[in-house]
């Protein structure tokens, strides 16, 4: 059974910073590419960031370029957002994914992890 688990949300204060956790099990994590979502009460689940299994390849979305990092570990089965600078607008619910390398859609999920800015 294949299981992302989130975890490192909380509270934090704006400018603070924050590490996102990700461990994966039940599936061979280096065939995955890995991402991280989020969404945000009343707003649509948004990309944030992404990784390739060598970690050769990251992408983010442009709202995050600069404060926010991701990164793997293979060996750990582990994912992680190492997440700087929060602004007011990054609260919200943060979802771990794996997309198999050769599929255009997500075979797994996490439950998420909620991350709240306090101004």
């Amino acid at each position: 059974q294949v299981q992302l688990v989130e975890s490192g949300g909380g509270l934090v204060q704006a400018g603070g910073s924050r590490r996102l956790s990700c461990a994966a099990s039940g599936l061979t994590f280096s065939n995955y590419i890995m991402d991280w979502f989020r969404q945000a009460p009343g707003k649509e689940r948004e990309f944030v960031a992404r990784v390739t299994w060598s970690e050769t390849s990251t992408t983010y979305a442009d709202s995050v370029k600069g404060r926010l990092t991701i990164s793997r570990d293979n060996a750990k089965n582990m994912v992680y957002l190492q997440m700087n600078s929060l602004k007011p607008e990054d609260p919200a619910v943060y979802y771990c994914a794996a997309k198999f390398v050769f599929r255009d859609s997500y075979d797994y999920w996490g439950q998420g992890t909620q991350v709240t800015v306090s101004s």
